[in-house]
């Protein structure tokens, strides 16, 4: 009888103890999971910008009391680099694997532009030197507002083809494996440009504030007439689930009061139909409202 006891006892211990390694194993590789998941998708930035140098930044055609839209501009880049530099602060040199560029489509006919453009594209590795990752706030600060100047003062405006930009480019430019993938787009929300002005039937490559009356999108019962007459922007690709949008600078006419609304339901409707996961589409505030908004965006 003692025996049996005995031998009960340590059948119930082994059980217990296999119990355990197999809890353990599956924690084991579920934390390995999490970590890996971490250092490819979460650790290593790929940020990029797509500036929309259209005349919507000219301070004499769309002044601004408070701030001129440019102005502006500036400091929403601004707050989008800092959060980028203090991501890189909080990692080890040995696991940098981040970057930053700039982009224009079309590109601006003026090569000090492109030139200027070029100075915003940075990268960290392992090879990386403090020194180099401190000079980035400087140069964020001193080159774009010479590209905005140089379009300003020379009436330079090449506005930006959006939507041609994600057909051709936003995969190869703006999408990198391990990466977290976040495109900046900085526009006031109407697209358009001569070369992308196409329908397919009642979707568009185009949004204009006469295009928004002539759909009689001006009530109340805008989301309704989207839904029913199956309006929207054109999907310009497909595939887009790990880029993550942020859109900034949102200026609606203020001849409708809707207008905001259904800005923000187009932009929505089309990242969604190309597969976008997440994005943010921010109106054009002041810098000193949306500076933490930003930056909770890029750092998670």
């Amino acid at each position: 009888m003692k025996f049996k006891f005995i031998f009960l006892i340590l059948t119930i211990s082994l059980l217990q103890n296999c119990g355990k390694e197999s809890t353990l194993k599956k924690a084991d590789n579920f934390t390995v999971s999490t970590e890996n998941l971490t250092n490819t998708a979460d650790k290593n930035l790929n940020v990029s910008f797509l500036l929309d140098l259209s005349d919507r930044i000219d301070p004499v055609k769309y002044p601004n009391t408070s701030m001129p839209y440019y102005q502006r501009d500036l400091y929403y880049i601004k707050s989008v680099e800092q959060a980028f530099v203090d991501h890189i602060k909080h990692k080890k040199i040995l696991q940098l694997n981040d970057q930053m560029q700039v982009f224009f489509d079309p590109e601006p006919q003026n090569p000090q532009m492109n030139k200027l453009s070029q100075q915003l594209k940075v990268k960290f590795d392992k090879n990386s030197t403090k020194d180099r990752i401190a000079g980035v706030d400087k140069i964020f600060t001193q080159v774009p507002p010479q590209i905005y100047q140089s379009a300003i003062h020379g009436k330079q405006y090449a506005g930006a083809d959006i939507w041609r930009f994600f057909k051709n480019k936003v995969k190869d430019y703006c999408v990198k494996d391990k990466h977290r993938n976040i495109l900046v787009i900085i526009t006031d929300g109407y697209m358009y440009h001569k070369d992308s002005k196409f329908t397919e039937g009642n979707k568009s490559s185009f949004l204009t504030p006469e295009f928004i009356r002539s759909k009689k999108l001006t009530t109340s019962n805008y989301k309704e007439l989207i839904v029913k007459n199956k309006l929207g922007f054109i999907p310009a690709t497909e595939g887009l689930q790990n880029l993550e949008v942020l859109v900034l600078g949102i200026n609606p006419s203020k001849n409708n009061p809707y207008e905001e609304d259904v800005i923000h339901q187009y932009w929505a409707d089309w990242l969604t139909a190309m597969g976008v996961k997440k994005f943010d589409i921010k109106n054009a505030d002041l810098p000193s409202n949306l500076d933490p908004v930003i930056r909770k965006i890029i750092q998670k």
